[in-house]
């Protein structure tokens, strides 16, 4: 029987019905229709305090504040796929859900290696590339392919609802989904048929400052 892929969205908007909101429905149109499950959380209006480096997750493997990133780290298990939203904050993205995604990386020790990644940035105007470049870097830090479209996943729009207008931008979120699905398959399919990858070492450490 085939595995029942599973993605998790969080989207780092605080508007529920914002662009990055109208960026993962066109996403989820293409989920539904390929029988994916999904499930999306808004995190723009979480309290979500920063990482405070007291090291308490590498003995636990979960984060001293008992809030939502604790949560989180169960559903990122279980899934095959992670996508990552957020608007353009002065050529960044959301801090609440950079402080997220920082302590929800680093206080979990399940291997994330296979899991497909995509991150979705709207912008007025600017910014864009930056913050998805940004967001982009949790995945290549942590073994974990990146899913790509036909251009910069990026949708344009100021108010809630503006990313309408942007075909080109809701082409590549349909896009992106696609391409995503494709990955989760091929990638349980290869599991199946060809098991984990074998050839791992064990983790080099340089720090450059001793």
């Amino acid at each position: 029987m085939e595995k029942k892929l599973k993605v998790l969205m969080l989207n780092g908007s605080p508007r529920e019905n914002g662009n990055i909101a109208l960026a993962f429905r066109e996403m989820q149109r293409v989920f539904d229709e390929s029988g994916i499950e999904y499930e999306s959380i808004l995190l723009g209006r979480q309290a979500i305090r920063g990482c405070v480096a007291c090291e308490s997750c590498r003995k636990t493997h979960r984060c001293v504040f008992p809030d939502i990133v604790n949560d989180l780290a169960a559903k990122f298990e279980a899934a095959d796929g992670l996508v990552i939203g957020s608007p353009v904050y002065y050529g960044s993205a959301n801090g609440t859900l950079v402080s997220a995604l920082q302590r929800l990386f680093y206080s979990t020790s399940f291997d994330k290696s296979m899991k497909v990644g995509a991150s979705v940035v709207s912008a007025r105007r600017s910014g864009c590339t930056a913050a998805f470049d940004e967001l982009n870097k949790f995945f290549t830090l942590s073994d974990m392919p990146v899913a790509t479209s036909n251009y910069w996943n990026n949708i344009y729009g100021w108010g809630p609802g503006e990313g309408k207008e942007d075909a080109e931008g809701r082409q590549v979120m349909r896009m992106l989904a696609h391409n995503m699905v494709f990955l989760m398959r091929s990638i349980a399919l290869g599991m199946e048929e060809l098991g984990a990858p074998t050839l791992r070492e064990q983790r080099v450490w340089t720090n450059f400052t001793r």
